[in-house]
């Protein structure tokens, strides 16, 4: 079954790599899905798959991105059939 988690992060995000290490992160886990920054300074990541693969990538992501991460919120969404984990604009 497939879960999709969204996922607001907040605190030193953006101009930091977050981004670009979130992608490089996802190609080691079967997800898909996007991250991008938004105008209020945080970084916003949906991610896609298997419940199990999801959770590891995003604790994955969390522990590599802790000293930057102050808060983050997550979310069970339905999934929307992404086909890649991608940076959006």
């Amino acid at each position: 079954m497939t879960a999709c988690k969204h996922v607001h992060y907040w605190g030193k995000v953006q101009g930091v790599g977050f981004r670009y290490t979130t992608v490089e992160l996802a190609r080691h886990y079967a997800v898909t899905g996007y991250v991008k920054n938004t105008l209020d300074g945080q970084v916003e990541l949906v991610a896609e798959g298997a419940k199990e693969e999801v959770d590891r990538f995003l604790t994955a992501v969390a522990g590599k991105m802790a000293g930057y991460i102050k808060s983050q919120t997550v979310q069970d969404e339905t999934p929307q059939g992404f086909e890649e984990f991608q940076i959006r604009s």
